[in-house]
């Protein structure tokens, strides 16, 4: 390997990362905004958590749209197309964001902010893939996620810094800067030497018309489940856990979600590193599938005398869901070069978007039982069931070939 094209890989995997980080530190700036742009706006009490689930369900209806749409595009166009792109759309979604005035208009930007985010992780995960060799790709995945999550910290501590507006410009401004990196990353030689003949490349509907296919990609899906009901229920209504928990103080939703993604940056760094030491995926995840459960009983099984604990256990869901790292890697080490893109970033989103229907099933629960603890419980158990179904399914991916194409 010559210097130049060592080169070439560490400015893809520090591209990628840092597109990453980005990627998150949007997702996670909304909630921590959401309260305060709001209010700014006339809705307070219930109409505020009412209007913000609202503009959180555009921006996951927008990423589903954008997985899809980028997923293509990456298989057809090239990788970096779709890096150059996403980053594109939702640093300027953000820099609009910032400049609203209506409800109206925060609903469109939260939504063009979606569709642009959902592009970044499965294009820079596949770029990185395939350009590291199979024995050391994991480590470069690895930093990859990692760095991304931590974006999240970044966004808690920038978010509660400054007024709203001025969060999102920054947001929207770190994309921008980082397009002046892009110029330097190549392209996939996989991908470039890929034949242009009669080979179908990023046909969303391949994903379903082959048995195998199928299996794989929702072995994938579900796999990812348990990591955003932690999240998206334990992490995010933290404040609302802790009270039925019993704990007296006022708790801080942007404590919870700083001390979930710090767990999850460690654990990312740790599942990845793992299985380049076990030379395998599929028994990392299995590990890390046992630790989150353990975990959500922790969480809402002990009690607790303060908020510090609470806090600590929001740190340790944050760890056990750190497989993100492998997940995203086996769902790009699964499928052919002409579906890879497509496969590596619809696989993410829609498991983000497996949140909307759990989320469903959590509060029909919840007022069916009058019991947020056993409710929580039930739909944390289901959702690390089809975990554990996915995983049952998978096959494993270490070391695995990717010069290949689906027919």
């Amino acid at each position: 390997m010559t210097q130049n094209t060592q080169r070439g890989i560490k400015m893809a995997v520090l591209v990628a990362a840092l597109g990453y980080f980005v990627d998150i530190f949007d997702i996670v700036l909304f909630g921590v905004l959401r309260k305060e742009s709001l209010l700014e706006m006339g809705f307070s009490g219930d109409a505020n958590g009412e209007m913000g689930l609202l503009l959180a369900n555009l921006q996951m209806l927008g990423m589903l749209v954008g997985g899809v749409v980028w997923g293509m595009l990456g298989d057809k166009r090239g990788r970096i197309s779709v890096l150059f792109g996403s980053i594109l759309l939702y640093s300027v979604a953000n820099i609009a964001n910032g400049l609203i005035t209506d409800i109206y208009s925060y609903g469109v930007c939260r939504f063009l902010a979606g569709v642009g985010l959902a592009g970044e992780l499965g294009a820079g995960i596949t770029l990185v893939s395939e350009l590291m060799s199979k024995e050391k790709r994991g480590i470069g995945t690895m930093i990859v996620a990692s760095v991304g999550v931590s974006g999240a910290v970044a966004a808690t501590l920038i978010g509660n810094s400054f007024d709203w507006r001025i969060t999102y410009f920054i947001g929207g401004s770190l994309g921008l800067l980082l397009l002046t990196l892009r110029i330097g990353v190549n392209e996939s030689g996989i991908f470039k030497n890929m034949s242009t003949g009669s080979i179908s490349k990023g046909n969303f509907f391949m994903l379903f018309n082959n048995k195998s296919r199928l299996k794989r990609y929702l072995s994938c899906i579900l796999m990812g489940m348990p990591a955003w009901f932690v999240v998206g229920i334990l992490i995010y209504q933290a404040p609302e856990f802790g009270k039925v928990l019993g704990i007296t103080e006022d708790l801080s939703a942007g404590v919870a979600i700083r001390n979930c993604y710090i767990g999850m940056t460690i654990g990312d760094l740790c599942s990845g590193a793992l299985s380049q030491l076990m030379r395998s995926r599929k028994n990392v995840l299995l590990i890390f599938f046992i630790l989150t459960g353990i975990f959500i009983s922790f969480y809402l099984l002990l009690p607790y005398p303060d908020a510090s604990l609470l806090y600590f256990a929001c740190g340790l869901l944050g760890f056990g869901v750190g497989f993100w790292a492998i997940f995203v890697t086996v769902a790009a080490e699964l499928f052919g070069t002409n579906l890879r893109a497509l496969s590596a970033t619809t696989v993410p989103n829609f498991a983000r978007g497996m949140l909307v229907p759990l989320s469903a099933v959590f509060v029909y629960l919840m007022q069916l039982w009058d019991d947020r603890i056993m409710a929580a419980m039930a739909v944390g158990s289901f959702s690390l069931l089809l975990a554990f179904i996915g995983w049952a399914m998978l096959k494993e991916t270490y070391g695995n070939d990717l010069d290949f194409i689906e027919e």
